[in-house]
C-alpha cells in the first residue's frame, strides 16, 4: 500500500471444542471477511483449529490428525488470496507435540512457528501436553514436503518497504525476555501473537498495557488475536480481546467477548523513522541469523481507514488535555524559575500586547514567581502601543497585568518609531516590511533597556509555530533573554490559555483571558480599520495555524515527505479544507520553513515541552542555506 500503510486484522472465530472440521469452516469464513476488508496480514488465535481447551484430548491421535487435515483444507482455501494468515494448531514432530502457528499464503504452507514458553502455573497446565519450541529453525516433513519449523523465521513482504513479520504465541509475550524482542532486533516491524488468554477480573486492562508496551519497546506493530466464544467454560472463560498496537499506541481493539474481525492500518514508514531516530535501537543485535521467507503481495492503492487528529499537539480527550496543559505549564514555569535562580535577576520584563502568546508568557511568569516566593509586582508588564494597536488589545493588556498583580508600564513608541523612520529616510505612509519591523525592533530595544534598569530578564513570547514559519522580526520579537513559549505550538497555546481561564484565580482574570481567546491573531503592525478593528490577521497571510502545526508535527516527528503529509491532511481535515487549499498552504509552509532557518539558528534559551522542538542546540539542527527544491518538486 502507498506511503507505508498496510491493513492488518486480528480475528476471533467462534469455535467448537475438538471439532477441527467445524472450526476450519468458521476460520475460512472469517479469513474471507478479513481479506474482503483489505487485510494483508490476518492473525487467528492460539490452537484455534482444535480449540485451546481440549485438555487430554490433545493426546488423542484422532484430534491431532484431524487438525492437520483441517489445516490442509485451509491452505487450499487460501489459493488465489495474497493475504498472509497465521492459524494455531497442535502439531506432532519427532515424537513431540508442539503448540504452533502455521503461516499460510496463497495456497502455500510457508512455515510453522512453535510456542517457546509453555506455562504450567495457576490454571495453565500446557506442559502436560506440549513441548517448548526452539529458537533454531529446522525443516520438518509435512504432507510430503519440507517445511521450516522454529522461532527465528521472518516473513519479508514485498508490497511495503521494510515490512517484515515474525510470530510468537500467547505466553511468549508475558515473559521477561520475549521472543518479540529478538524478532525486532533482527528487523521485524510487525509481530503477531496467537493467544488464548482466559478472562479474570482486571486482566483485560493489564493485557492491554502489556500489548501496548510490547509494541513500544520493540518499536513495532503488534497484532494480538485472542480466543473467545466456543472455548470450553468448564473452568475458564475467554475474552476475545483482540488488539492492534503500533509503537505504544492502540490503533484498534475489540470489545471483550466479541467474536469477529478487528482491522487497522499500520504505518511501516512511521515505525522505521522512529527506529532510525532512536540511535539506541538495534545497538544490541539479535544473537543469531533468521530464516527469511519472501512473501509476494501486490502493491495497491487503498483508502486509508485510519483516523488522524487534525490537532496532533492537543489531546482530544478533555481530561487528558487538562492534564497535558498543567504539565506543560509546569515545565514552562519551572524552566523560568531555574533561570532566575541562576541569574539572580530581580524582575521579569514582558511586552504584553493583549494577544495569546504574551498572555501565556505573563501567566507562566506569574506561576514561576509564585514558586520562587517573589512578589508578582516584580513582573514588569510593558505595553508598547504604536500604529497598529487597537483599543481592544490595549485594554486587555492593561487588565491582564492588573488581574495578575504585575507592575504595569506603558511606553508609547509612535514618536520613537517615527523619528527612526525619518532618520533612515523612510516614508511612514509606505506600510512595507521596514515599516512593520521597525516597530518590532523598537519594542525589543525598550524591553531590553527596561530590563537593564531593573536588573531583569526579558521574557520571550514567541511560540514554536511562529518559529517554524519565521513569523518573527529578526532581532525584534525574535529575541529575548529566555523564551518560555519556544516549545509550544500555536494550537496548544490557545488551549493553555483556555486552561488558565478555566482555573483562573479571580473573575476579572477569567474575563480578560476569555476575551484574549476571542481576539484574532495579529502582530498589529498595520493601522486598524476605520472602525478601530484589527486589520492585519496573521492567518490570512501565512495560512491557518492548525494546518501548519499539522504539517510541522508530521514533518519533524515522523519524517514524512510532503506527498504523504498532503494525503494525511486531506483525511484529517476532510470537510474543512479541500486539497487545493491544503496544497497551497503546505507549499507556503515548506518555503517559509526552509527560508527562515537562520532565525532559529540563534534562538534564545527556552524549555522543550513536547516531542517536537526547534532548538538548534537540541532537537533540530539544519543548515540555514538548505534548499527546499526536492520537497517542492515532490508536491508538484
Amino acid at each position: 500500500m502507498k506511503d507505508g500503510f498496510v491493513r492488518v486484522a486480528a480475528v476471533t472465530p467462534k469455535i467448537t471444542v475438538a471439532d477441527p472440521d467445524a472450526n476450519i469452516a468458521e476460520i475460512e469464513a472469517k479469513f474471507d471477511e478479513a481479506a474482503d476488508k483489505g487485510a494483508k496480514i490476518i492473525v487467528f488465535p492460539e490452537l484455534c483449529i482444535t480449540g485451546y481447551t481440549c485438555g487430554d484430548l490433545f493426546l488423542q491421535d484422532t484430534l491431532i490428525k484431524k487438525a492437520v487435515s483441517a489445516l490442509d483444507m485451509f491452505i487450499r482455501h487460501t489459493k488465489g488470496q495474497e493475504a498472509l494468515a497465521f492459524v494455531g494448531l497442535p502439531l506432532r514432530s519427532g515424537g513431540k507435540l508442539y503448540n504452533t502457528a502455521a503461516a499460510v499464503q496463497n495456497g502455500n504452507l510457508l512455515a510453522f512457528i512453535p510456542k517457546r514458553f509453555i506455562p504450567n502455573y495457576s490454571e495453565f497446565y500446557e506442559e502436560r501436553h506440549f513441548t517448548p519450541g526452539t529458537k533454531e529453525v529446522r525443516d520438518i516433513c509435512f504432507d510430503g514436503k519440507q517445511v521450516p519449523f522454529g522461532s527465528r523465521i521472518m516473513f519479508d513482504i514485498d508490497c511495503v518497504e521494510e515490512l517484515s513479520v515474525c510470530a510468537e504465541i500467547c505466553e511468549d509475550v508475558w515473559v521477561a525476555d520475549a521472543p518479540s524482542n529478538e524478532h525486532a532486533l533482527a528487523g521485524a516491524t510487525v509481530i503477531v501473537n496467537l493467544s488464548a488468554s482466559d478472562e479474570v477480573v482486571g486482566k483485560g486492562q493489564y493485557r492491554e498495557q502489556l500489548v501496548g508496551m510490547a509494541s513500544a519497546k520493540t518499536v513495532s506493530a503488534y497484532i494480538y488475536a485472542d480466543a473467545g466464544d466456543g472455548e470450553s467454560s468448564t473452568d475458564l472463560v475467554f475474552g476475545a480481546q483482540n488488539m492492534i498496537a503500533e509503537n505504544g499506541v492502540m490503533l484498534a481493539e475489540s470489545g471483550l467477548f466479541e467474536t469477529g474481525v478487528t482491522c487497522a492500518d499500520i504505518d511501516i514508514q512511521r515505525l522505521m523513522h522512529d527506529r532510525q531516530r532512536m540511535n539506541t535501537f538495534g545497538q544490541e543485535k539479535a544473537e543469531a541469523e533468521y530464516v527469511h521467507i519472501p512473501v509476494h503481495i501486490a502493491a495497491c492503492e487503498t483508502a486509508v481507514k485510519r483516523a488522524f487528529d487534525p490537532k496532533p499537539f492537543v489531546p482530544s480527550d478533555e481530561k487528558k488535555r487538562r492534564e497535558r496543559c498543567e504539565e506543560i505549564f509546569a515545565i514552562q514555569s519551572r524552566g523560568l524559575k531555574k533561570r532566575f535562580e541562576h541569574t539572580h535577576c530581580d524582575t521579569a520584563v514582558i511586552g504584553v500586547s493583549g494577544g495569546l502568546d504574551s498572555t501565556l508568557a505573563l501567566l507562566v511568569a506569574a506561576r514561576a514567581f509564585d514558586l520562587l516566593g517573589i512578589k508578582r509586582e516584580n513582573i514588569i508588564a510593558v505595553t508598547l502601543p504604536c500604529y497598529g494597536t487597537t483599543e481592544r488589545t490595549h485594554s486587555n493588556a492593561l487588565e491582564l497585568a492588573k488581574s495578575l498583580g504585575a507592575t504595569l508600564k506603558e511606553v508609547n513608541i509612535k514618536e520613537a518609531v517615527g523619528i527612526h523612520l525619518r532618520d533612515i529616510g523612510h516614508d511612514p505612509e509606505v506600510h512595507d516590511v521596514t515599516y512593520e519591523n521597525s516597530q518590532a525592533r523598537e519594542r525589543t530595544q525598550v524591553l531590553m533597556d527596561i530590563a537593564n534598569q531593573s536588573n531583569g530578564l526579558v521574557i520571550g513570547t514567541g511560540d514554536m509555530s511562529e518559529l517554524a514559519l519565521g513569523w518573527a522580526t529578526y532581532n525584534g520579537d525574535h529575541m529575548s533573554m529566555y523564551g518560555v513559549n519556544a516549545g509550544v505550538p500555536k494550537t496548544l497555546v490557545r488551549h493553555l490559555v483556555r486552561y488558565c481561564a478555566d482555573t483562573a484565580e479571580n473573575d476579572d482574570l477569567r474575563a480578560v483571558l476569555l476575551d484574549v481567546l476571542d481576539t484574532p491573531v495579529s502582530p498589529e503592525l498595520l493601522p486598524p480599520t476605520a472602525d478601530g478593528m484589527i486589520s492585519q490577521k496573521t492567518e490570512d497571510l501565512v495560512g491557518p495555524y492548525e494546518l501548519h502545526d499539522f504539517f510541522l508535527y508530521y514533518m519533524l516527528r515522523w519524517g514524512f515527505g510532503p506527498s504523504k503529509i498532503l494525503r494525511l491532511a486531506g483525511i484529517a481535515f476532510d470537510g474543512v479544507y479541500d486539497e487545493g487549499v491544503i496544497l497551497k498552504w503546505l507549499k507556503k509552509f515548506y518555503y517559509r520553513f526552509f527560508a527562515q532557518q537562520f532565525k532559529r539558528s540563534c534562538l534564545p534559551d527556552g524549555p522543550k515541552v513536547g516531542s517536537v522542538a526547534l532548538s538548534p542546540r537540541g532537537d533540530f539542527r539544519m543548515p540555514s542555506d538548505a534548499s527546499v527544491s526536492a520537497w517542492i518538486k515532490e508536491l508538484e
